[in-house]
């Protein structure tokens, strides 16, 4: 939830400021893509961190960066001060998908796809989106910003209670430690633990934490394509998020929008700050995500990761397509609500699929490698929906359409298929349909 309201004030953040200190576009676009640079450069760090001194370490860390960082950028003074904050806060949150990490390996096969995609990101977005409506017009987006960091001191503060991971400890040889979360989780559920005696894999020289090890021959393909998908699933997903507040200040009159274009440019008419309406229309493509993560829970468990991350991917391309029709402001939210509602999925089908492609040892370092892949899709989205755009709307949500197509193909393409699959713990050769032999 706190990574998410870090993510959605971007797409708030952006048009106030562009009034406020009268940005350029690129201007404007730089705030968004700060936060994302920063985020690529650290991802392959965290994962590092996380798969050498454990996930809930990893996890406090990025959260006491991230708060840090974006309270001390609710006190920017200037354009610049806020573009550096802005991009340490993006260092931080770049370390956050690993909860996904730390969750997935608590979680049995069977209901791993419907509590990995549990509407909490959703529910984080449109609190943020509910947040904006009740400061921004009062208060101003300095006092918005030192809002949405809180939730991530209070998790920082949370983290006592939280559990290492026993299959990280068990890979790193910390066999009480692993036992005394398993016994942990016995007395909180009520149950016994299980007969017998909890058996440590067999490391022989597993190295942690480099990125040659995700480009193995068994590996390669799956890691390359894995990639794609996660570039186009931030590069859509937040471009959609983004897109619709820049849809609602676009001044050509054909997408729904009442902003009209001024020659004057001195007079900044195209400077629009986000009404009530605005915002409504924000927060009902927002609440898109919630029966897109739904559809994916089942999808996920009827139909498989990587066909689902296919059909999702398909049905956003349709409906961005659609918001290229000159139509009224109405059918233009519903058209963004349907694309937002399936890309939000797909991601979510990537979150579910990566782990469980990836043993233990590599299981944190191959998250944060696609993480930083995503980041360079997010880092040029906002030259896409708040540039390009201004120049040519058509072109811009033409990009998006054609980039789902290409993770479309790129999900079909996946070797293997990770539905009902156990996690791997120290093999390198992923569960596939080779025979394999097992030795007792």
């Amino acid at each position: 939830m706190a990574d998410a309201m870090e993510m959605m004030i971007l797409a708030i953040l952006s048009p106030a400021l562009h009034c406020d200190w009268q940005l350029t576009g690129f201007q404007e676009a730089a705030i968004t893509t700060v936060v994302f640079a920063g985020m690529m450069s650290s991802s392959g760090i965290w994962g590092s961190i996380c798969d050498k001194y454990g996930r809930k370490t990893e996890l406090i860390l990025c959260s006491l960066v991230t708060f840090y960082f974006g309270i001390l950028s609710a006190f920017a003074p200037s354009y610049l001060w806020l573009l550096i904050l802005r991009g340490l806060v993006g260092f931080g949150i770049g370390g956050a998908p690993q909860a996904v990490t730390l969750y997935a390996e608590f979680l049995p096969s069977k209901t791993r796809a419907t509590c990995v995609t549990l509407v909490f990101w959703a529910i984080g977005a449109c609190f943020e989106v509910l947040l904006a409506l009740i400061v921004m017009p009062s208060m101003g987006w300095q006092w918005l910003l030192g809002f949405s960091a809180l939730p991530l001191l209070i998790f920082a503060a949370c983290c006592v209670w939280l559990p290492e991971s026993a299959r990280y400890d068990l890979t790193r040889g910390h066999y009480d430690s692993a036992v005394k979360t398993l016994e942990r989780i016995a007395k909180e559920n009520g149950k016994p633990m299980p007969l017998g005696k909890l058996v440590e894999p067999t490391i022989e020289h597993v190295k942690r934490g480099r990125i040659k090890d995700l480009l193995t021959p068994e590996m390669r393909k799956t890691t390359v394509l894995l990639w794609i998908i996660w570039l186009v699933c931030a590069f859509s997903y937040y471009g959609i998020v983004l897109l619709t507040t820049a849809l609602f200040e676009n001044p050509d009159g054909c997408h729904g929008t009442d902003v009209k274009f001024s020659g004057d440019q001195a007079c900044f008419l195209e400077c629009k700050t986000l009404t009530k309406d605005d915002y409504k229309d924000l927060t009902w493509t927002t609440f898109a995500e919630f029966p897109g993560l739904f559809l994916t829970a089942f999808l996920l468990e009827k139909i498989g990761r990587k066909f689902t991350m296919a059909i999702e991917f398909g049905i956003f391309s349709i409906f961005v397509f659609f918001v290229n029709i000159c139509t009224t402001r109405a059918l233009l939210t519903v058209f963004l609500f349907v694309a937002r509602a399936f890309i939000s999925g797909a991601f979510q089908g990537a979150y579910i699929y990566t782990p469980e492609f990836y043993p233990t040892s590599m299981r944190a370092m191959g998250l944060g490698a696609c993480s930083g892949m995503a980041r360079i899709g997010a880092i040029v989205t906002p030259f896409v929906a708040q540039v390009l755009l201004k120049k040519s709307a058509y072109l811009a949500i033409s990009v998006y359409g054609v980039m789902c197509l290409i993770a479309t193909v790129a999900s079909l393409l996946l070797p293997y298929e990770t539905k009902g699959r156990e996690m791997q713990d120290t093999s390198t050769q992923p569960a596939a349909k080779k025979k394999t032999t097992t030795r007792h």
